[in-house]
């Protein structure tokens, strides 16, 4: 039987929240997507949407939508993750990344049903190919635009910038500790959290906006200076300052305790 959590919220208040939201929130972001397509437009050759095949409930395959942040033909350039300072990324790119702005189109996603407003953010499927039996309980739920690990791991392009071998240090150690909270998460839903994380993310982005150029979350300072001490392939072990009153809320809140997910 699935630990995670199966209630009504879940089976038919979320989806009603979600569309109730988007259908509020739309008429708001549609004048700043317009304007950031009209940026992107004239600042690089290359079409305004980008997609890109991500793996949704039930694992079914779907596309994402992203305001292109980087040139086109990016993804055939260099490596499948991308960290700050990155060469493919444009100038308007750049601002977008830091924003957030270029996830706002995802709220089609959502009205479409592939994704919700709050889950655990989907993955590429070449790397859902390396889940574990307990990794693949994600796919019960909707992938969200924000989440617990979403919000934990914010400045996440910086952390990976601080990596040797990204792509290797992302699937051993960032990939692992994202899915372990979101599972914590998982098994708890419920409108209040749901809620409480909309609100956490308006904050975060609200001091995104507030130190765009300068400055980094303590987290990301943490954990870049646990890489170099450490070593890139240790497992994460404890969570970090900027997202422990999530998962201590979810694991409190909640009858078993957290998966301890393995590499």
């Amino acid at each position: 039987m699935s630990e995670l959590k199966r209630g009504l919220y879940v089976q038919f208040g979320k989806r009603t929240l979600d569309i109730l939201l988007v259908a509020t929130l739309l008429p708001l972001v549609g004048p700043i997507i317009v304007i950031c397509a009209a940026a992107i437009y004239f600042d690089s050759r290359g079409s305004i949407l980008y997609r890109q095949w991500r793996c949704g409930q039930n694992a079914r395959p779907f596309r994402i939508f992203k305001l292109r942040t980087m040139v086109s033909g990016a993804d055939k350039q260099g490596p499948r993750l991308t960290a700050s300072g990155d060469s493919r990324i444009t100038k308007v790119g750049r601002i977008l990344r830091k924003t957030k702005l270029d996830e706002l189109p995802q709220l089609l996603n959502v009205l479409r049903g592939d994704m919700s407003l709050v889950g655990p953010r989907p993955e590429l499927p070449e790397f859902v190919s390396m889940y574990t039996p307990q990794e693949r309980k994600i796919f019960e739920v909707k992938p969200g635009i924000t989440g617990p690990a979403s919000l934990i791991y914010v400045d996440e392009e910086r952390l990976l910038a601080g990596s040797e071998n990204r792509e290797e240090f992302y699937l051993k150690r960032v990939m692992r500790d994202k899915l372990m909270v979101d599972l914590t998460y998982c098994r708890k839903i419920c409108l209040l959290s749901d809620l409480a994380l909309l609100l956490r993310t308006a904050t975060t982005l609200f001091n995104v906006f507030r130190r765009q150029n300068f400055g980094k979350s303590q987290y990301c300072c943490d954990a870049r200076s646990k890489v170099h001490d450490q070593g890139a392939l240790q497992p994460i072990t404890e969570a970090p300052r900027s997202g422990l009153s999530l998962v201590k809320q979810t694991s409190e809140k909640g009858a078993q305790e957290p998966l301890v997910v393995k590499p």
